[in-house]
């Protein structure tokens, strides 16, 4: 937005500032809220760092917004809260999804809280950057971000000292992506203003046997992009399953021999594959084709429970995806279609918050400065959300690009490692402290 497009609609922002203000702690970081939140809104091409920012805000000054994003002690989770409850009645249906994913942000050097020499899909590459997990919300009414957790790596948290000078509280140590992104579908789910039915998101996350195992326990269903080597167990017959221990798949007539997702794919015959329409964006309709199959997890030897296995790829039998899904056997494979199809919608919530409100635009180095800002910037992404769905618009900005990658058109965090057999990984992810947490803890004492 412009300032004068701003201006129009400065009442509707002055009723969200008054919402939100409390959160903020007295007038002062009242008024502050207000202003970096317009500033974010009026960035234009510029960076929005506090300095730009005041450039553009009446009363506003460099000093003052830098130190309500960096000293100020009002919480993020707070505001994140309020956030959800307000897109609730903007996006809530019982089908909706909680999408998980990460975005990276490219920095110098290396004192900004978390930053190392890692892989991010923003830059394709391994390079110098911040990683944040991100938590979306997507429906049929449109979608929105609603949480962000920011990553360290081990290289941070087996450093206390160094942890310690970024403003890392004491009580956080190593948690990885899966871990995170639990804690974050956990939180919304008993902050109780957000129903949804189920999680999706890619192979980071749905590769880790333990974050399915746990959002099964949780009474979600899932659809979770896996690698190609993930180990299944084929089922031949609808007949009933029970538990085997390690070994014994050779004992059941109803099972095929182990074999991964990736060569199962492969042997799809070509009458199992359903050409369907999931969708329509800017281009046209998107189209796909589309295959199941159930299958027994099998990890490390061992049978775990049933779930259905989905293929998906384009028309021209390009850019297969695989996925498993624990939804039970009579979905419709038109559905299952769908809730995939909604991972992008986090991306576009990525490019949007990046390019209309400065996602990526911050100069802070610590912490609490890094969690007010990306705070500070779902709560811009609610307004523009307030003001598309004011002015008619059915979703929470433009269609889902069809030229996505692939087609044209609180209980304490269970630890989430990749062999951990079913019905095990349950817990409060809250809490993300390993052997860390506790020798950081013995130093600052």
């Amino acid at each position: 937005m412009d300032a004068a497009e701003l201006e129009q609609v400065a009442d509707r922002l002055a009723v969200l500032a008054r919402r939100y203000g409390p959160l903020f702690g007295g007038w002062g970081g009242w008024e502050r809220g207000e202003q970096y939140v317009r500033g974010l809104l009026v960035g234009g091409d510029e960076r929005r760092n506090a300095e730009n920012l005041a450039e553009h805000i009446d009363g506003a000054t460099p000093r003052a917004l830098q130190r309500f994003l960096s000293e100020a002690s009002w919480s993020a989770e707070r505001v994140i809260e309020q956030i959800q409850a307000d897109v609730a009645p903007l996006l809530e249906e019982p089908d909706a999804v909680f999408v998980v994913d990460e975005t990276g942000f490219a920095k110098q050097g290396t004192k900004s809280v978390g930053v190392a020499r890692q892989y991010s899909g923003t830059l394709g590459k391994v390079g110098n950057c911040q990683i944040g997990v991100f938590l979306g919300y997507a429906s049929s009414r449109g979608h929105a971000l609603i949480d962000a957790r920011l990553y360290l790596p081990e290289v941070w948290t087996d450093d206390p000292d160094r942890c310690r000078a970024a403003g890392v509280p004491d009580e956080v140590g190593f948690a990885t992506k899966p871990v995170q992104a639990l804690a974050m579908v956990r939180h919304a789910r008993a902050a109780g203003h957000l129903q949804a039915r189920w999680v999706t998101g890619d192979a980071v996350y749905g590769g880790n046997p333990g974050f399915r195992d746990a959002l099964d326990g949780d009474g979600l269903w899932y659809l979770l992009e896996v690698p190609t080597t993930t180990g299944v167990c084929p089922v031949t017959s609808a007949g009933p399953v029970t538990p085997l221990g390690a070994g014994l798949w050779r004992q059941r007539d109803d099972l095929e021999r182990p074999t991964t997702i990736g060569e199962l794919a492969d042997g799809v015959p070509a009458d199992r594959w359903q050409t369907l329409t999931i969708g329509f964006g800017a281009q046209g309709p998107r189209v796909y084709q589309f295959a199941q199959h159930r299958v027994r997890d099998f990890r490390a030897g061992v049978l775990g429970r049933e779930v259905t296995a989905v293929f998906r790829r384009n028309p021209d039998g390009t850019e297969l995806k695989l996925y498993l899904t624990n939804a039970p056997p009579g979905v419709p494979l038109l559905l299952l279609g769908q809730v995939a199809s909604r991972r992008w919608t986090i991306e576009t919530g990525f490019e949007q918050t990046k390019g209309e409100v400065g996602l990526d635009e911050y100069e802070v180095r610590g912490w609490r400065g890094w969690h007010h800002h990306v705070a500070l910037t779902l709560l811009a992404g609610l307004f523009l959300l307030l003001l598309k769905q004011e002015l008619g618009e059915k979703s929470a900005g433009p269609h889902p690009p069809t030229s996505e990658p692939d087609p044209p058109a609180s209980p304490p965090a269970p630890d989430l490692e990749p062999r951990r057999p079913a019905g095990m990984a349950r817990g409060n992810p809250d809490s993300q402290r390993r052997r860390h947490t506790s020798s950081r803890s013995q130093t600052a004492a």
